[in-house]
């Protein structure tokens, strides 16, 4: 057996504990029985409360904790799930080695979902991201600021505002994606941007400029 998948079924083996706790933990029997999710031994389930719905059954439809990104030691990069809110996959989706999903709202997960290496995800409003989407390395996708702030007649001035990503997005390393963001299907955030509004370049590859700006428009791209 070639080296690389002998690898591959040995961290699914490794996984196998969590991989069922998961599962049964979740969903009811009749679909736990069926492994439609994956998860490594090297995540920290850090907490397993609300909801998790499935738009497709089928094994190892949603994988959490696996990956290889070169620049990481996946050996030592610890993915976390903190979850009590509702996370919704509506069909497969990798989480990466090392990335965080943190839900106190709802989070919903389009079809061919992908985020890399120590990224992170926080819902505690309701964070949307559509199909095919990719999320490269060291991002932070995040609709709130987690801490109250009022104004002088005690009105909370900074309520968590709701996030959508389109179709065909991928979004560049070390990018900040904040609350009340809006970005249109087929869009390319390049490295490093920073993003607080909406983004209706479609098919373009937009940057760091502020306001931000298309860099080059017309474009698609292919994982």
């Amino acid at each position: 057996m070639d080296i690389i998948i002998f690898e591959k079924y040995w961290l699914y083996f490794l996984g196998l504990p969590k991989t069922i706790l998961f599962n049964l933990w979740y969903f009811p029997l009749m679909t736990a029985i069926r492994f439609p999710v994956f998860v490594s031994h090297r995540v920290f389930l850090k907490k397993m409360k609300g909801s998790v719905e499935l738009g497709e059954i089928k094994i190892g439809v949603v994988k959490i904790g696996f990956g290889e990104v070169a620049i990481f030691d996946s050996q030592k990069s610890r993915t976390i799930w903190n979850v009590t809110g509702k996370v919704k996959f509506c069909g497969q989706a990798l989480i990466g080695h090392g990335s965080k999903i943190s839900v106190s709202g709802v989070l919903c997960l389009g079809n061919m979902f992908t985020i890399s290496a120590e990224s992170t995800i926080v819902a505690n409003e309701r964070v949307v991201i559509g199909e095919n989407v990719m999320l490269s390395w060291d991002i932070l996708i995040i609709d709130s600021d987690l801490h109250n702030i009022y104004d002088s007649q005690n009105n909370l001035i900074n309520q968590p505002r709701e996030i959508s990503v389109g179709n065909n997005v991928w979004i560049g390393c070390r990018s900040l994606v904040l609350k009340g963001s809006r970005i249109a299907d087929g869009i390319i955030i390049a490295a490093g941007t920073r993003v607080a509004s909406k983004v209706e370049h479609s098919y373009s590859i937009v940057g760091v400029n502020s306001p931000i700006q298309a860099l080059k428009t017309d474009i698609r791209w292919i994982r």
